[in-house]
């Protein structure tokens, strides 16, 4: 059967960025296995909801579309080399081991998660509904160092996780894209008080640059 004709891609569709030094490691990949498991893998590190973008095998045994063109044991073997030769990270675990991109982010994840004891091969769904901060981040503010994921991981334990998302969206609208005064908000909000039913709006409903003008102020009395 003849396979049918791609029509192309949009303008409407998302783009997953994939790093420059992949495409120095491609004269090496004579594996599809890994090669298709290394791609997967660079997509799901992008589009990731979670806030550990891990994977176990059982999360890309369930990807339809991955496997596709994989056999279980072709995804193994892919999964496999795509660890010896270091593009992805595997963290030990009851179920087999969960699955990283090697990257700033996914180092960070992986560390946190070698911390963390009694481990088990928690899928994506079941991490889907936790906050990715480190996503939020890069997304919002730049590039993530393994410094800066430190610091992100210290501010997970010390605040909700709806009061970084806001505080993060309002730096943004207020042209403040540094986690200087990200903490500032926070800071504000925990020393001063947030009812819970207020929201990003409410904050931005006072009049002129009152936010600005109050983490400012706060700031200032550090």
């Amino acid at each position: 059967m003849p396979k049918s004709h791609f029509a192309g891609f949009t303008s409407t569709e998302t783009f997953t960025r994939v790093p420059d030094s992949f495409f120095g490691l491609l004269a090496g990949i004579d594996s599809l296995e890994e090669l298709k498991v290394t791609l997967y893998m660079i997509w799901q590190a992008e589009h990731a909801e979670t806030r550990i973008p891990a994977l176990a095998l059982a999360d890309l045994q369930k990807d339809k579309t991955l496997m596709a063109g994989l056999t279980t044991e072709g995804l193994l073997q892919g999964v496999e080399q795509a660890v010896q030769r270091g593009t992805l990270l595997r963290v030990d675990s009851s179920g087999g081991g969960l699955f990283l991109l090697n990257s700033p982010r996914g180092r960070a994840a992986a560390e946190a998660l070698e911390k963390t004891p009694a481990r088990g091969a928690s899928s994506s769904a079941e991490m889907a509904s936790r906050p990715n901060i480190f996503k939020l981040y890069e997304e919002n503010i730049g590039p993530l160092t393994g410094m800066m994921a430190e610091v992100l991981k210290d501010a997970e334990r010390d605040y909700p996780a709806e009061w970084i998302a806001e505080a993060v969206q309002t730096a943004v609208e207020m042209n403040k894209r540094n986690w200087k005064y990200i903490e500032a908000i926070l800071k504000r909000w925990k020393e001063e008080g947030r009812a819970e039913e207020q929201n990003r709006r409410e904050h931005q409903k006072d009049d002129g640059g009152n936010v600005l003008d109050k983490v400012e102020a706060f700031r200032r009395r550090k």
